[in-house]
């Protein structure tokens, strides 16, 4: 009986194991950590799981008012879409009078991040 019940208590402490596994990381692909995170940009985009994939247009309008906030007399000069992952994010440049250019990145759902320092590309 002894025996019984220790394989009996081996069994169920394994299925417990790989349940708290199962759910772990089913948790982590439906927006904790990371995921979360990802649709999170300085402009307050919205959670990959809660929003629909934002359009080039789109993109281009978030650029302008992120621009207009923190980068005075920058327009959007040009919107590259990325298509290859399972949604499109786009890289925005943005350029002032005097030709100096900045890159910024839009998520699928609408957050902007913006790349390092001044950046330039070959003429």
């Amino acid at each position: 009986m002894k025996r019984f019940l220790g394989v009996l208590l081996a069994v169920v402490g394994i299925a417990l194991a790989g349940a708290a596994i199962a759910v772990a990381q089913s948790h982590g692909r439906h927006g904790s950590g990371m995921a979360q995170g990802m649709g999170h940009g300085m402009m307050g985009g919205h959670s990959a799981m809660q929003a629909t994939q934002i359009t080039e247009e789109k993109a281009k309008e978030l650029a302008q008012q992120y621009a207009d906030k923190y980068l005075a007399g920058f327009k959007v000069e040009q919107v590259l879409p990325s298509t290859g992952m399972p949604h499109n994010m786009y890289a925005v440049e943005l350029k002032n009078a005097e030709g100096e250019l900045r890159s910024i990145h839009i998520t699928p759902f609408g957050g902007v991040m913006p790349f390092s320092g001044p950046t330039g590309r070959p003429s």
